[in-house]
């Protein structure tokens, strides 16, 4: 079975998200019915939320809106990646809300849509620090040439255990040429970073990508991070962009195949479970 460590929802009747208006296809809903149906389908048994950026003001509210599905009819939602503003001097008194409340699993703040610079910034920095201790995780969510500053950032914190997601966003259009080969080798030798393998298929050629022409990244992964510090993401609905979360699933399957039960197990739900303590949860 599957721990989804990357889920999104949306509901516009809920909650504003400011960036759908320029997001095409994905300027809809997306509820938590449509996806547990493929979900299901899929094999997986669990799944942590991971925030949309909603409008700031709106923080609290998503994750509050995530916790009410879970304690509904969202049997296979564990718990919330919440949205963050480390920049903000109100983040202390915000992260002792979210410590308290344990739904929350873990804080992100997207910065590949920010100004550069932003994670350079010593408030910034000083904050994510006060995640040392605090039992919740911080994703780091970068564009491929910015890793360097998702290195400065986790050297600021060693403490702090960090998730970069989508593996650091490589270009998969492109060669081995591209800095990404180097530098997400040199963020995995921080030892507190784990490396999300989640949604590829939507940051790929839609119409033309393989299993094939996936391979050499995803064993790139596993090969500068090991089997032990990778976790699994459907990144729905924006892997719907590359074939559906179905697609996704059995390339993610297909990839595996060959390697040992606990190295499938290592991947797919175990270490996703022991970095986010879901067992105890």
């Amino acid at each position: 079975m599957i721990v989804d460590t990357h889920l999104h929802l949306i509901d516009r009747s809920a909650l504003a998200y400011p960036w759908l208006e320029g997001a095409g296809v994905l300027n809809r809903d997306f509820r938590y019915g449509e996806y547990a149906l493929e979900a299901h389908r899929c094999g997986i048994s669990s799944t942590l939320h991971m925030e949309v950026d909603v409008e700031p003001s709106q923080q609290e509210q998503e994750t509050s809106y995530v916790a009410r599905l879970a304690a509904g009819d969202g049997d296979l939602l564990r718990g919330a990646i919440a949205s963050c503003r480390p920049e903000s001097p109100g983040f202390a008194a915000y992260l002792e809300r979210q410590i308290d409340n344990s739904f929350v699993k873990g804080l992100r703040r997207v910065l590949h849509v920010t100004p550069p610079g932003l994670s350079e910034q010593s408030l910034f920095r000083e904050n994510i620090r006060r995640l040392e201790g605090a039992g919740l995780t911080y994703d780091l969510i970068f564009k491929a040439e910015d890793l360097p500053s998702a290195a400065a950032l986790v050297d600021a914190a060693p403490g702090v255990q960090f998730i970069i997601d989508h593996f650091g966003s490589p270009n998969l259009l492109g060669g081995r040429e591209q800095p990404w080969w180097s530098t997400i080798g040199e963020l995995a030798r921080r030892p507190n970073v784990v490396a999300k393998i989640s949604g590829i298929v939507a940051y790929t050629d839609p119409a033309g990508w393989t299993v094939e022409s996936l391979r050499p990244f995803f064993e790139h992964a596993v090969s500068v991070f090991g089997w032990d510090r990778l976790v699994w993401g459907s990144d729905w609905p924006v892997c719907n962009l590359g074939g559906g979360l179905p697609a996704w699933v059995a390339a993610t399957h297909a990839l595996i195949d060959g390697v040992s039960e606990g190295e499938r197990a290592a991947l797919l739900s175990a270490n996703a479970r022991r970095v986010w303590k879901l067992d105890q949860s």
